[in-house]
């Protein structure tokens, strides 16, 4: 079935900022339908799904109980490019964006729902989802069993990894785990996220210092406030096609590896249907679509974090 993105994400964009208060190269690897899937993406332009026929709606009719019937109503943290972020248009104006953002507006159109995007920090993604007021959780999830109590997870539908960042001028002396674990050392992460994790496992004796979004660590990274970070992979390299200045020193080990949707805790019906249109997005090729349309809008001009009340970028 073909759909035009861009008009479903600038009305999805519209709604959840009412509701709230780089190139095309792909660094994930795709995974078998309803297991691990790639990165994908979400263009301003106005994009057709790949060439065979979507599938038709295998949940639909499925009894799917939602927050608000008819709707999938999705948390997310817009700070987190290819994920999600917003995408800056020539017109100034915000679209919101990323291959998760593609991937949500698929998951409600293969149930026969309708979207709701709500913006957030990521915290609050985390919180609303254990409340369950909120169906979906979309924000670069990793499946960390320390969660499973306050929410299920889908299967995995993007591989990544995670990173040690810091800038060039620091790349020769803080590119170990050595050096990056001492009082010295300021170490950011973001609050609430896997990343903080590994930063208290691999730097715990460095002066950790807990941020609420991703930009906020790269600015006090490209200031000198920061030594180091730890980052997500594709999140960093998106930021480093923009900050030149950026490096990545280290791969972190990191048990869990990959990216999944967060579904409100014990709702089977809905975490099946969730797993049906992820397998569904691997199979027809959407994922891969929304990867590499994802990455080419993170190149350009694109602003992270939250709108103000007009639905504009915050100076």
């Amino acid at each position: 079935m073909k759909k035009k993105w861009l008009a479903v994400l600038m009305a999805v964009s519209m709604t959840a900022a009412l509701v709230a208060c780089g190139s095309g190269d792909t660094t994930g690897e795709a995974a078998e339908p309803a297991a691990e899937t790639e990165e994908v993406a979400d263009d301003a332009a106005e994009s057709e799904a790949p060439a065979e026929e979507a599938q038709e709606p295998a949940a639909e009719g499925a009894a799917v109980s939602t927050v608000t019937e008819g709707v999938l109503t999705v948390a997310t943290s817009p700070d987190f490019a290819p994920y999600e972020f917003y995408a800056i248009g020539d017109d100034g104006n915000p679209t919101l964006a990323g291959f998760d953002m593609a991937l949500a507006q698929y998951v409600a159109d293969y149930m026969g729902l309708t979207l709701e995007v709500v913006p957030m920090d990521f915290d609050g993604v985390l919180s609303e989802l254990q409340m369950k007021n909120v169906d979906l959780g979309m924000a670069g999830l990793s499946p960390d069993p320390a969660r499973e109590d306050a929410m299920d997870f889908s299967d995995i539908y993007y591989l990544g990894g995670q990173s040690l960042v810091t800038v060039k001028a620091n790349a020769d002396t803080l590119n170990s785990f050595e050096a990056c674990n001492k009082a010295e050392v300021s170490v950011g992460a973001q609050i609430g996220s896997i990343q903080m994790d590994l930063a208290n496992e691999y730097s715990p004796d460095a002066d950790i210092v807990p941020l609420p979004k991703v930009t906020d660590i790269i600015s006090e990274l490209l200031g000198g406030k920061l030594d180091a970070a730890y980052i997500e992979t594709a999140v960093a390299e998106s930021y480093q096609k923009n900050y030149p200045d950026l490096e990545i020193v280290l791969e972190v080990p990191y048990d869990v590896a990959g990216s999944s949707i967060g579904v409100s805790k014990g709702n089977a019906e809905l975490l099946a249907a969730v797993n049906e249109a992820i397998a569904a997005a691997v199979e027809d090729g959407s994922m891969d679509q929304f990867v590499a349309e994802a990455n080419e809008l993170a190149a350009g001009e694109k602003y992270e974090g939250l709108l103000n009340e007009e639905g504009q970028v915050q100076e």
